[in-house]
């Protein structure tokens, strides 16, 4: 695959970044040069890997995942316009 100079132009646009004219061929090698660089990442024989998401094998930390009422109502109402026995009053919207 490789990049021409009306979609080096329009990768710019998409990224908000000012390109003259000058700019264009030397954006133009780069990119690609980077999709080369992928293209020889897909030849790579990858099967029987496994994925992974560290260089060292790690236990993912995890919290124990425990629903609470935070122990604040009144804080939490404080700055609502209404409220009853610490829950919000809103107008009805639906007769």
């Amino acid at each position: 695959m490789s990049v021409d100079e009306k979609t080096v132009r329009r990768i710019a646009h998409l990224a908000r970044i000012a390109v003259t004219d000058e700019e264009v061929p030397h954006l133009q090698g780069e990119l690609n040069a980077i999709l080369s660089f992928v293209e020889q990442l897909n030849e790579v024989d990858v099967e029987g890997v496994e994925p992974m998401t560290s260089v060292t094998p790690m236990v993912m930390k995890k919290r124990q995942d425990g629903v609470t009422d935070g122990g604040y109502p009144e804080k939490i109402v404080r700055n609502a316009p209404a409220t009853e026995d610490n829950f919000f009053l809103v107008p009805k919207v639906v007769e």
